[in-house]
């Protein structure tokens, strides 16, 4: 029994599961709130960088989309390669370009300077954010441990998302845009060694070479895809040149990489997770959830701003219960999923979500602070735990040796699901909206069609014809706003309720282990082998977690 205990210790101590594993999940907290925070700090910045640069139309756009556009394109390549040939080398590797690529931002001269920074702060990106995950999967080998530990991951992202704005607007306001860049260096110069010396080095299957040309294939696919569904989201034509050819682009090379991976006898993706109904459905979720929410998020703050005329700031106010509520959610979902399980949780957060939806239905031309707080909180709440479960269900279904690859589709399906939110929510608030300005009394049909793009290009037509046609214009561009707004919310609650339909396939319980009869080898660094009896406990008397094929089977790499 000794020689069990000593065993299972040594694991537990070998995987990072030890008494440091907690700084360990601050060290890839502080990871995840760098690449959060920068997604959305240059938000604020977009007018003074405006006005220094001077950019034209289509590099204003890339200086904003291309992070986001890099990023989402080479997770997969990043998360596999960190498989292979280690992930915290590849995190370090990332903190590295990470805090380069910020300095060079900060101090661009000029717009292609400045976007050819923030692609190279999106290749960072994409070697942190499936590193980070990939890593938590490897140094809370518990289930149970794991699942608290993604909650507090997740709450840190939604303290990143909203953080990002207020902090950006701060520096904004006492220096000058770049700034907004430099606060990345500090935190990189003391995450490098931080990282060096606490973090677990782990790697999955190194059979076989890597597949450098399905990676390859799967970025530039994902390229393609995301930059076609950006620019539908940006109101672009859907038959447009520069829209359907990046799409139809993407999508053959996506299919072509499937169909390589298929055949390799050792795939740079293992395809077969997504036989695995949890895998699947978790991740179907992930991309339904952000639909909503990214969506959502864009015309609520329009409407706040544009129909209440609320300021930047107040705007952020309003939508601070939001966040909150996502934090809370992500600190509490470890104990409702032990509770409930992942069917009922996502299920339930979905149809919170939805009833969430449903009510800010209610939400008219006159400010409703009370509605739109309870409004919000339901939302956040709901959006963080169908999100949370999703999560740790897909990352939990998969195999530990391909942690990386399923971090980097699942964090793929997150920015996927964000632009196809924006897509496809975008395109129903213009179809609701725009009819109602078709004929407004005294408005040229010009003007109308002008103010039909938007809310505010509406105000500025109503600004420049002005008198009594003006502001029939303006009153019949709110009322259509808010209409549009309503249309929109009904959609969106009919997906989330789809969501709950599709989560009914996870698993009705947390699978933790069972007791099991027999034993199974652990893999120790420099081949060393125990064996620990499968219904010996492991960490803290908890049984060890069953992978899929219902063994105790556990890798660990020094």
């Amino acid at each position: 029994m000794s020689g069990t205990t000593t065993a299972a210790a040594r694991c537990r101590r070998e995987t990072g599961a030890g008494a440091n594993r907690w700084v360990v999940l601050v060290v890839l907290c502080v990871s995840l709130l760098l690449v959060a925070l920068d997604a959305t700090v240059l938000h604020v910045a977009v007018p003074a960088v405006t006005e220094d640069l001077k950019p034209g139309a289509i590099e204003l756009l890339w200086i904003v989309d291309v992070y986001p556009l890099v990023c989402a394109s080479l997770l997969i390549l990043f998360g596999t390669l960190g498989d292979r040939i280690g992930r915290r080398r590849v995190l370090l590797l990332g903190y590295a370009l990470f805090g380069v690529a910020s300095g060079i931002a900060a101090f661009s001269g000029n717009a292609q300077l400045l976007i050819g920074a923030r692609a190279l702060l999106g290749i960072g990106g994409a070697m942190i954010m499936p590193a980070t995950l990939s890593i938590l999967r490897e140094v809370f080998p518990d289930r149970r441990e794991r699942a608290l530990a993604i909650g507090i991951w997740s709450a840190v992202a939604a303290v990143g998302a909203a953080v990002g704005p207020l902090l950006g607007g701060f520096l904004i306001e006492h220096f000058w845009w770049g700034s907004v860049f430099l606060v990345n260096i500090p935190l990189m110069i003391i995450s490098l060694p931080v990282g060096r010396l606490l973090l677990p080095e782990s790697r999955g299957d190194r059979e076989g070479p890597w597949d450098v040309v399905g990676a390859l294939m799967a970025a530039a696919g994902l390229f393609g895809v995301v930059l076609g569904v950006k620019r539908l989201g940006g109101g672009e034509a859907p038959f447009s040149p520069f829209t359907l050819v990046p799409l139809l682009v993407g999508a053959v090379l996506m299919a072509l990489f499937v169909r390589r991976q298929r055949r390799r006898a050792h795939p740079l993706v293992d395809l077969r997770m997504f036989a695995r109904p949890a895998f699947s459905t978790s991740v179907g979720c992930i991309v339904l959830a952000m639909l909503a929410l990214v969506g959502l998020e864009l015309i609520a703050a329009q409407y706040l701003q544009l129909v209440l005329g609320l300021s930047p700031l107040q705007t952020g106010l309003r939508l601070l219960p939001l966040t909150i509520a996502a934090m809370a959610a992500g600190l509490a979902g470890a104990k409702l999923l032990r509770r409930f399980g992942p069917r009922a949780m996502v299920s339930f957060g979905f149809c919170l979500t939805a009833a969430a939806v449903v009510t800010l239905t209610a939400m008219g031309g006159n400010d409703n602070a009370t509605l739109l707080l309870f409004g919000f909180v339901l939302l956040g709440f709901g959006l963080e735990t169908t999100l949370f479960g999703a999560y740790e269900s897909m990352l939990s279904e998969a195999p530990q040796t391909q942690s990386g690859g399923a971090a980097a589709i699942g964090e793929t399906s997150y920015q996927l699901g964000a632009g196809i939110g924006i897509a496809l929510l975008g395109s129903v608030m213009n179809a609701a909206y725009a009819p109602g300005l078709s004929s407004v009394p005294g408005v040229p049909a010009a003007d109308s069609a002008a103010a039909g793009h938007s809310l505010g290009e509406a105000y500025q037509v109503a600004d420049r014809l002005g008198g009594a046609s003006g502001g029939a214009l303006r009153q019949a561009a709110r009322d259509s706003f808010v209409h549009g707004l309503h249309v929109t919310l009904l959609v969106s609650a009919g997906l989330l309720l789809l969501g709950a339909v599709m989560a009914l396939r996870l698993p009705r319980v947390m699978e933790c282990g069972a007791p099991a009869t027999g034993t199974a080898a652990i893999p120790a660094p420099a081949s060393d082998v125990v064996a620990v009896p499968a219904s010996a406990p492991g960490p803290a008397g908890i049984p060890v977690p069953r992978d899929a094929a219902g063994t105790t089977e556990s890798r660990v790499s020094a």
